[in-house]
């Protein structure tokens, strides 16, 4: 892996969750940052500890117009991801992810960048296999209510995959899977932020079905460790790379634990599963391995205390006697605070 050099850098869905996380941690490396997001599902707040430093830039932009900017390196985080935003306006979400994918391509092949996709699990449906490999197809209803999500990712990874084929361009697509952490938004609909949110209110928590079906979840700080490593390699991964944590647990399982760890009086309701909502999720992450020398540290009861710290600053922020709360990362923000940023 090459030692880092300063490099002029653009994140698009640079105010979202794992975009805040990722611009704050490049910063922090010294290059120079120019966040982009329309926010639609991204925040000011998430960002705005960077705002006062010399090399991070904000711009208000949406991916689906093209955007002419110098740069040597693009992540390409822009697209909503939970199931309640995505499906809120589902025609736009597709268009996020295939024109932005278009767009921001065709920037990287004018300014010959390197350029990282974020795409999802999702691209594997109803798996038939477990865990998930990237040499599997998947198994996507491609007329559901969660296609535009699913589909509108296919697509961006088949249009990277053209790219580099046709006009030779470095690039890498990392296969997200479930992720969690400081800077989520709050009423996103997605298991950990729904359980933390309910738990922290003393209200029940909601599980789908009867809480058998099984997810994996990854700490934030452990997924941008994956997405600066798949970046930096010199290797050429030649396709999309899982990156996520293999410890895989059942919805009932996160709900106790997340209970526990809020010291919630909370109980469990049950309902009935969404529709073409997967029954088991998990990344086999023997390229990320082998490849990235990547693996999670964090464990799930730390990243779920941590977790748990945010949402409670969340809280305590939305009260009208608060002051304005701090980012809360594993060690990003105290080291930002520290620096006086």
């Amino acid at each position: 892996m090459k030692e880092l050099s300063r490099k002029r850098i653009l994140v698009t869905g640079g105010a979202g969750f794992l975009g805040s996380h990722l611009c704050e941690r490049l910063v922090m490396q010294g290059h120079d940052v120019l966040c982009v997001d329309n926010f639609y599902t991204g925040a000011k707040d998430n960002i705005a500890h960077l705002l006062d430093c010399a090399n991070f830039e904000l711009m208000r932009h949406n991916v689906t117009f093209p955007l002419y900017v110098e740069v040597d390196e693009i992540y390409n985080l822009a697209c909503p991801a939970s199931p309640i935003h995505y499906q809120r306006d589902p025609v736009q979400t597709t268009k996020t992810s295939v024109h932005g994918a278009i767009n921001m391509l065709g920037l990287a092949k004018r300014v010959r960048a390197k350029i990282l996709q974020a795409s999802t699990s999702e691209v594997y449906g109803d798996a038939h296999v477990h865990p998930q490999r990237e040499d599997y197809w998947g198994n996507v209803n491609p007329v559901g209510p969660r296609s535009c999500y699913d589909e509108g990712k296919r697509c961006a990874e088949t249009l990277f995959m053209d790219y580099r084929r046709q006009h030779h361009l470095e690039v890498r697509i990392a296969r997200i899977f479930n992720t969690y952490g400081p800077h989520m938004h709050p009423a996103d609909g997605r298991v950990v932020s729904n359980f933390m949110m309910q738990a922290l209110a003393g209200a029940p928590l909601t599980v789908y079905g009867d809480g058998s079906q099984t997810r994996s979840f990854c700490y934030v700080d452990d997924m941008i460790d994956g997405f600066i490593r798949l970046m930096n390699t010199d290797d050429d991964p030649g396709g999309p790379v899982n990156l996520g944590n293999p410890h895989e647990v059942t919805m009932l399982e996160i709900a106790e634990r997340i209970v526990i760890t809020t010291g919630s009086s909370s109980t469990i309701a049950f309902h009935p599963l969404p529709t073409d909502d997967p029954w088991h999720r998990c990344p086999d992450i023997s390229r990320a391995r082998t490849l990235l020398g990547w693996r999670p540290e964090v464990t799930l009861e730390d990243g779920l205390a941590l977790t748990a710290r945010y949402f409670r600053a969340r809280l305590a922020a939305m009260s009208p006697r608060a002051g304005v709360s701090a980012p809360l990362t594993r060690h990003a923000g105290a080291d930002l605070a520290a620096r006086g940023f």
